[in-house]
């Protein structure tokens, strides 16, 4: 999978979790200060991306992922 196919599936469950169109998400979209995510949202939002990319995140690597780019950069660096 390339960078713009995770960009794309990370971009459509930013979408559908916090109601945000399409079109408004891009790479430098924070979680907490754009779309105004608590933990909560956080919490479900990175069990997505587990889910959606067979992939297991770390609280520890949670917490630094803070835009779609670092969200991308992390699944790219860490795809089974």
């Amino acid at each position: 999978m390339d960078k713009k196919d995770v960009f794309n599936k990370i971009a459509d469950l930013v979408a559908d979790q916090f109601d945000v169109h399409r079109s408004k998400i891009t790479g430098d979209l924070n979680f907490k200060n754009d779309l105004d995510a608590d933990s909560i949202d956080f919490v479900e939002f990175v069990l997505d991306l587990e889910d959606t990319f067979n992939a297991e995140i770390s609280d520890e690597d949670a917490e630094k992922l803070n835009t779609i780019n670092e969200a991308v950069d992390y699944i790219m660096a860490h795809q089974k």
